[in-house]
């Protein structure tokens, strides 16, 4: 039973059956400070029915609660505040956690059920940017939170290796660009001829016709055009994958966009089965009135097909292949009306399962408050960020710690560590500006601090020395110790809450909240010091990182024991 359980049942049976166990349940809140108790029920809720003021209904109930399984319950107000039985209470969760290990908060609510993730996709030829890391870390982390609730999730890497970017990029590179060079440096130069593309195309029209040119080779399979395609994506995804490496991230499939070139004339051909392809102007569209939205373009006039087309297909050679009971999209919030067309354009084609379908979009990461962009070449390349942030990280490990073994490890955990916590701190759907300096501080909010909170908990545990740290016997009576234990007790529950809003952020913020806790804890009590309640302290240490540890590694951060 949980606690809240137990409250609602103290309740039920002295409220005349006015409500009922789960209405209760729901009405119950949390004080915002442990002194005021650690569940509060409104007497508002039974004013009607018993036709007094809230403040004497609260009073009476106290009288007539059985309090012998709580500390104390106290009539504040119009509240009926309870406290719960530290004793009891901290003895259950620090065994919940210790016996559990890293599986604590873990459950079976998906049942082993397929979720493809199509995240991070990237554009051949271009360099991985900060624009792309909140769709990869979003993505990563949201995989690893279904995971621990029993889902198998399938990440996908849905690369961006078609298109008409690919017939400005071949012509860019037969006008300027040489092997040689792309040898030695492939993604920057790579991007160079782009940009440098743009800009000429500005003054030259010509270029586009050119671009457009190549690009008809490409998909009419030109064998010169097919072999500098092959090579620019060999490359691109060499350079994607060393970063993918940085972060930790891998994925179970490289599919990309070029893979569904075959499939979309079923499509095309369900959809005219069906009667739902209609002429205008020369293209074919499916109409969406119904669904309020614009008509979804399928085909341009001539004949060629759009990115919906290539999502469909997608969609259906998903279904088909992982059978999957959801099937989520990590992409920018820009696109949220092209998820409403390919979901709209499914159902009407009869497949239900686009309910299933899930687009979880994000905000923007700025930088002096601009929107990034490759085509301006205003871009912040990832690897640069990730490099500089592991540099500044080994400064103040130096500053800090100068004899620490294994000082290069540690320091890329915390700088690459703490710009990927800085992400996923934020709610998803919120833009937000990134200035390293703030990112990479063992001060605030930050991954460093969640990670030196874990690292500090480590070492207690080594200062106790040859110590035996049981999973029974942990009665913590100690007030100091109280919200640090609660929130160990709300794991579970937050893991959950993140999975169903898919908001990593739950979880981020969870680890700030649990470590500022357990500083307080720190700071306020001897832990070490020899009396009968030592083994209980440390046990409640050991329980600390190992809640801190599996939080940073739902979001993808490493957790070294030393800092």
């Amino acid at each position: 039973m949980n606690y809240k359980q137990q409250v609602a049942q103290a309740l039920v049976a002295i409220v005349d059956g006015n409500l009922t166990e789960e209405e209760i349940i729901a009405k119950i809140e949390i004080p915002k400070s442990s002194e005021m108790g650690d569940y509060a029920f409104p007497a508002f809720a039974l004013a009607k029915a018993f036709r007094k003021a809230p403040q004497m209904i609260a009073k009476d109930l106290v009288e007539q609660i059985d309090q012998s399984q709580f500390e104390s319950v106290a009539a504040v107000g119009p509240y009926v505040n309870f406290f719960l039985n530290k004793s009891a209470f901290s003895q259950d969760i620090i065994e919940q956690v210790l016996s559990n290990g890293s599986k604590y908060g873990a459950s079976d609510v998906g049942h082993e059920g397929n979720v493809p993730i199509d995240m991070s996709s990237p554009n051949i030829a271009k360099p991985i940017s900060m624009g792309h890391l909140r769709s990869t870390v979003i993505g990563n982390s949201i995989a690893n939170i279904l995971a621990k609730i029993n889902y198998n999730p399938i990440k996908i890497n849905h690369l961006g290796d078609w298109g008409t970017q690919f017939g400005k990029l071949i012509t860019a590179y037969k006008l300027w660009g040489s092997e040689a060079e792309v040898k030695a440096d492939p993604i920057n130069k790579l991007l160079e001829y782009y940009v440098r593309f743009h800009k000429e195309a500005e003054e030259n029209p010509e270029l586009d016709v050119e671009a457009r040119a190549w690009f008809k080779k490409l998909e009419d399979g030109d064998e010169e055009a097919i072999e500098l395609w092959t090579w620019f994506r060999a490359e691109s995804l060499s350079a994607f994958n060393k970063i993918y490496d940085m972060l930790g991230v891998q994925f179970d499939s490289f599919k990309g966009e070029a893979f569904y070139n075959d499939k979309m004339d079923e499509v095309v051909t369900m959809l005219k089965d069906k009667n739902l392809l209609k002429e205008s102007q020369g293209a074919e569209i499916v109409d969406l009135e119904k669904y309020d939205l614009n008509p979804a373009l399928i085909q341009k006039t001539d004949g060629a097909t759009l990115y919906i087309t290539r999502d469909l297909a997608a969609a259906i050679y998903r279904k088909r292949t992982y059978k999957f009971v959801q099937s989520l999209y990590v992409v920018g919030n820009e696109q949220a009306n092209h998820f409403k067309q390919l979901k709209a354009v499914l159902k009407e084609m009869g497949n239900d399962w686009s309910d299933d379908m899930h687009h979880i979009p994000f905000g923007l990461i700025t930088q002096g408050g601009k929107k990034l962009s490759t085509r301006s070449g205003r871009v912040i390349l990832l690897e640069e960020v990730l490099n500089d942030a592991t540099d500044l990280a080994k400064k103040q490990i130096q500053d800090k710690n100068p004899d620490l073994p294994n000082a290069e490890q540690v320091a890329k955990d915390v700088g690459v560590g703490a710009v990927i916590f800085h992400d996923l701190k934020n709610e998803r759907m919120n833009n937000f500006d990134f200035v390293l300096e703030e990112v990479v501080r063992f001060e605030g909010e930050t991954g460093p601090y969640v990670q030196y909170s874990n690292a500090r908990a480590q070492s207690i545990i080594r200062k106790a020395g040859d110590v035996t740290i049981s999973e029974s016997n942990n009665e913590l009576s100690d007030p100091a110790a109280w919200d640090t234990i609660k929130l160990l007790g709300d794991f579970p529950k937050i893991i959950k809450r993140a999975a169903k809003e898919y908001e990593p952020s739950v979880v981020a913020k969870y680890a700030i909240h649990l470590s500022r806790a357990f500083n307080k804890y720190y700071a306020n009590s001897k832990i070490l010091v020899d009396d009968d309640q030592k083994l209980a302290r440390l046990a409640l240490v050991q329980s600390v990182s190992v809640v801190l540890t599996e939080s940073l590694s739902l979001l993808g951060v490493n957790a070294p024991k030393e800092m």
